[in-house]
């Protein structure tokens, strides 16, 4: 399995961010053995329009199943949906300390977006 996390830096230590669409980074972490990969997000960070559903493609191309973020908005929500990865927002803290709370099963699968389109 692997985990997203929208992330402000590019390691474990880093706080998860709670922009998904405009994270400068996401960590794609296997929880099991807690290696991991930093994927730079630059792409979408300036766009205009758009920066959720191009960031929900580096996510699912990232082959992830599961994403944790602050918020999640309604395009790059149903673009998860679409390729079954699960959403979990509200996620604050180190992206070490979200994947270990969700090894504890401490978050609930998002069943709606968290935010407004914009």
């Amino acid at each position: 399995m692997k985990i997203a996390v929208s992330a402000q830096g590019k390691d474990l230590d880093a706080n998860v961010d709670p922009r998904f669409g405009r994270a400068p980074y996401f960590i794609i972490i296997d929880p099991d053995t807690m290696e991991y990969e930093a994927v730079d997000n630059k792409q979408s960070l300036n766009m205009p329009q758009g920066a959720g559903v191009q960031a929900a493609m580096t996510v699912i191309n990232q082959n992830a199943e599961v994403l944790l973020t602050g918020n999640c908005g309604p395009k790059a929500f149903r673009a998860f949906k679409a390729a079954n990865v699960d959403v979990i927002t509200g996620v604050k803290g180190t992206v070490k300390e979200a994947v270990e709370k969700f090894k504890r099963g401490e978050y609930k699968i998002a069943s709606a977006p968290s935010v407004r389109s914009h």
